[in-house]
């Protein structure tokens, strides 16, 4: 009886393994991590929620798993409980299947390989490329900073011409990924979270020719409310100072 009660125990587990609904299974490593506990955290109506956690004592692997629609932004956050709160969250695109992460536990973001997700490949092209932006950024207001000093007038009125002049560039960048990148699902997610200052008519050509696999997705939908919603009432932010011709460049290309 007792041999019989365990087997019919084991398969109920089994059963119960495989009734789960999670569609994503999120695992990895953290190297060097002794103790800490790692967080499985997205946003939900604006508010960032924890989905799940472990604590980690020795033994540096983890895995999670959740149930998705469509790929959308995760979060890991892990509290090292070392009293420093600095480069302790990675971003990652999740979508449906298995994504491994390896990474460190000193540069727990900044080291971080993510693997099984095309969204996010997609998205750490436009990281990696906003990157320099932002490299060049630091190196020119430095300077200005050396220049202000200095009492360098005109060379911190150029340095400034040349920071604004950069950040133009960053901005004609983004706009021109979202229209080469019709199918990528992290698409809308940039236009809500990099360009809802772009003037109604762009927004609404972007949300017309995306994928409509990527328009039924979580951020395509909530792009075409936000469309909408400029459309009904007007009120949308000026659009940052982007040469209009580099913009129907951009358009024409789409």
């Amino acid at each position: 009886m007792p041999r019989l009660f365990a087997s019919l125990l084991c398969g109920l587990l089994l059963v119960s393994c495989a009734d789960t609904n999670d569609n994503m299974v999120v695992k990895g490593t953290i190297e060097g991590l002794k103790k800490g506990t790692l967080y499985f955290q997205k946003v939900e109506d604006t508010a960032l929620v924890t989905l799940d956690s472990i604590e980690i004592n020795g033994n540096p692997d983890f895995s999670f798993s959740t149930d998705i629609e469509s790929p959308e932004m995760f979060y890991l956050y892990l509290d090292k409980a070392d009293g420093n709160d600095m480069n302790d969250q990675l971003e990652f695109f999740g979508e449906p299947g298995e994504i491994t992460i390896h990474t460190t536990h000193d540069f727990f973001a900044h080291e971080a390989r993510v693997e099984g997700s095309d969204s996010h490949k997609k998205l750490k092209e436009y990281r990696t490329m906003m990157g320099q932006f932002s490299g060049k950024n630091l190196n020119l207001i430095k300077e200005s900073l050396e220049a202000q000093k200095e009492g360098n007038q005109a060379l911190l009125d150029s340095l400034n011409s040349a920071i604004e002049k950069n950040n133009q560039r960053g901005y004609l960048y983004t706009v021109n990924f979202v229209f080469n990148n019709r199918e990528s699902f992290v698409t809308p997610y940039l236009v809500l979270s990099e360009l809802s200052a772009l003037n109604e008519k762009y927004l609404d050509s972007i949300n017309n020719s995306i994928a409509p696999e990527v328009a039924q997705s979580k951020y395509g939908k909530q792009l075409a409310e936000f469309v909408e919603e400029i459309k009904k009432t007007g009120n949308t932010e000026e659009a940052k100072s982007v040469e209009s011709e580099n913009i129907s460049e951009a358009d024409s290309a789409s």
